[in-house]
């Protein structure tokens, strides 16, 4: 009992301190540049970090098996990873904007878990008969942590798209008007001129430093939004094939068509072609964007759709009650 309101304090917090460094982020963004905020939001999403991690280690002594048994632990875990994935960004690109992104996804999967669930889906289980295996937390910490990496990876996408498909500022070449400095030298007219094209200098050189702004962003949400997805891939793959040969050992089948392997197939398809048109022929930002960012709903389908039909063999992430 002890341990059991220990875990409900632990997923509160947590995910308090979830919202509020989402509500850091977002102020540093839009409103000041403060180094503080920068570091005070790192530091909550390393505590962030260290909660949901004792949270899951106490489910994990307390159930015996590994916390993935059901959508509460797997939304958690999900939740874990996208605060990893997070700090590993930071800490490899050095850039905390990309925090605008991370941290709201990881406060509403973790709100989801906590909030949007009711009380009996959130208790500890005993396994089902198809989950008793060692390969339950090959197959589906992989297939959390690709999920972490590629939902990641396509909100920079979509990011992308946003910034592309705002209207680009048109600048006109700048003129420079010797002839008329010379013939009004000494008139008063040459001071209006002078300082007509003064202005319209300083104007355009702002709107040099605008799009020169805008195509420095989007090349760095672009590489960010590549890598991330060609870390999340490899780990998807392996989650696909440790999954059918899981399959193979509980249902006598390396596949059996089930919803959930289907829409990871369809995942994988998604990803895959990102990464073939990305690196052979080439493609950058609007159409690989575009790619990427579909692979954002197909993920979220894979993962949280399929449980609404309640139907096929993946019984434990199921959000109706189970018809057997």
């Amino acid at each position: 009992m002890t341990f059991t309101i220990l875990e409900q304090i632990l997923a509160h917090i947590s995910f308090l301190l979830l919202f509020i460094i989402t509500l850091i982020y977002w102020v540093k963004f839009i409103y000041t540049n403060n180094d503080r905020l920068n570091i005070l939001g790192n530091i909550g999403i390393i505590i962030v970090f260290l909660l949901i991690t004792v949270f899951l280690s106490i489910r994990w002594i307390l159930s015996k098996h590994f916390p993935l048994s059901n959508l509460y632990e797997s939304s958690m875990f999900l939740s874990w990873g996208l605060t990893l994935t997070h700090l590993i960004l930071e800490n490899r690109s050095k850039n905390s904007w990309l925090a605008v992104i991370t941290a709201p996804s990881a406060m509403l999967t973790h709100g989801f878990a906590t909030l949007g669930l009711p009380m009996e889906m959130q208790q500890s289980l005993p396994l089902v008969p198809a989950l008793q295996s060692h390969w339950l937390m090959m197959h589906v910490t992989t297939m959390i942590l690709s999920y972490s990496a590629l939902l990641c990876g396509s909100l920079l996408a979509i990011a992308i798209w946003i910034v592309t498909t705002t209207k680009q500022t048109e600048i006109s070449s700048i003129k420079y008007y010797t002839s008329f400095f010379f013939y009004f030298k000494n008139s008063k007219e040459y001071e209006k001129i002078r300082i007509i094209n003064s202005d319209t200098y300083s104007a355009q050189k702002i709107l040099y430093f605008i799009n020169f702004r805008k195509w420095q962003l989007i090349d760095k949400l672009e590489n960010w939004s590549y890598r991330i997805i060609s870390l999340g891939f490899p780990l998807l793959t392996i989650g696909i094939l440790s999954g059918a040969v899981w399959a193979n050992e509980a249902w006598g089948s390396y596949w059996n068509w089930d919803p959930k392997e289907t829409w990871a197939l369809i995942t994988w398809l998604i990803f895959a072609t990102y990464l073939h048109t990305r690196m052979i022929k080439g493609w950058r930002t609007k159409q690989s964007i575009i790619i990427a960012s579909f692979g954002f709903f197909i993920i979220w389908i894979c993962y949280l759709g399929v449980n609404l039909l309640g139907k096929g063999l993946h019984s434990y992430g199921w959000l109706q009650s189970s018809p057997n």
